[in-house]
């Protein structure tokens, strides 16, 4: 997965308080990710007004603070179906989804196929190598 790398212009430039703010914002998404999201809670850990974390996280990454939770979620779920012989509802769960057929809905849209199919994607591409 693409982490948030802060953006550098040439020469050492001190980072704003907006690159710290969304790298502080980054952070807290990785650890809290199989918890239940909530700009406003997280806006509230980092001291900051909701309506500005959004603003300054999309763009300092270029999506949304739930888009990326999502992809943080769907990451786990891709290393726990590649590497396990866990049910597709166990792996949601684990990685922090309410219901299989929520995680299915977000993994699709997230990394264009249902958690089945990459797993037979995975495991098919395993066993030709």
């Amino acid at each position: 997965m693409k982490k948030y790398t802060e953006k550098k212009e040439a020469g050492n430039r001190k980072p704003s308080s907006r690159d710290v703010l969304v790298q502080s914002a980054v952070v807290y998404i990785e650890t809290h990710s199989a918890e239940h999201f909530s700009l406003q809670k997280m806006a509230g850990e980092l001291f900051v007004n909701g309506s500005y974390l959004l603003r300054a996280f999309k763009r300092g990454t270029g999506c949304t603070p739930l888009a990326y939770h999502h992809r943080v979620r769907c990451e786990k779920a891709k290393a726990m179906l590649e590497h396990s012989e866990q049910t597709i509802s166990e792996v949601g769960e684990a990685a922090g989804f309410v219901s299989s057929s929520h995680f299915s809905h977000i993994f699709k849209k997230t990394v264009g196929c249902t958690p089945t199919e990459y797993r037979r994607l995975r495991k098919t591409e395993s066993s030709v190598s």
